[in-house]
C-alpha cells in the first residue's frame, strides 16, 4: 500500500486516506493553522487547533508557544496526526514535535485542500481553547 513515505529521515507523512483511518482507529488529530482557517472549515473529527503561526503585518510567525501549548493537552506517547493547509506547516509542527520526543507522530500530506479534495466531511465552528 503507498500511504506512508518517508521524508527528512524521521517524519512519516500519511496521505489523506491513511490519516482518516488513522483518525478512526484513535489517533488525535492536530490542526496547526490558524484560528481563523480553522475557524473556516477543518475535518469533521475531533479536531484540536493549536496555531503553528500566526499571521501579522510582517508575515507569518511562528507560535511562541507551540510546544508549550501542545504538551498542555497531549503527552509525548499520544498517537497524532498533524495537519495544516497543504501539508507545509504541518512538517515544521511535525519536526519540532519529534524533536520534542513525541514518540508516535504523523504528518497528513496534502492538509486541508487534499481533504476537502478528497469529498470527506468539514464542518465550522470555533477552535478548541487551550
Amino acid at each position: 500500500m503507498d500511504i506512508i513515505k518517508k521524508s527528512r529521515d524521521e517524519i512519516i507523512t500519511v496521505d489523506v486516506h491513511a490519516a482518516k483511518d488513522l483518525i478512526s482507529q484513535g489517533h488525535r488529530y492536530l490542526d496547526v493553522r490558524t484560528e481563523e482557517e480553522f475557524k473556516n472549515g477543518h475535518p469533521e473529527i475531533n479536531a484540536l487547533n493549536i496555531p503553528y503561526m500566526f499571521c501579522t503585518p510582517e508575515g507569518r510567525v511562528k507560535n511562541p508557544k507551540f510546544m508549550e501549548q501542545v504538551l498542555a493537552v497531549c503527552g509525548k506517547e499520544d498517537n497524532l496526526v498533524v495537519g495544516c493547509q497543504s501539508g507545509v506547516r504541518s512538517v515544521y509542527a511535525t519536526t519540532d514535535l519529534l524533536d520534542a520526543e513525541f514518540k508516535h507522530v504523523r504528518n497528513m500530506g496534502g492538509g486541508y485542500i487534499a481533504w476537502v479534495g478528497n469529498g470527506f466531511a468539514v464542518k465550522k465552528s470555533d477552535p478548541v481553547e487551550v
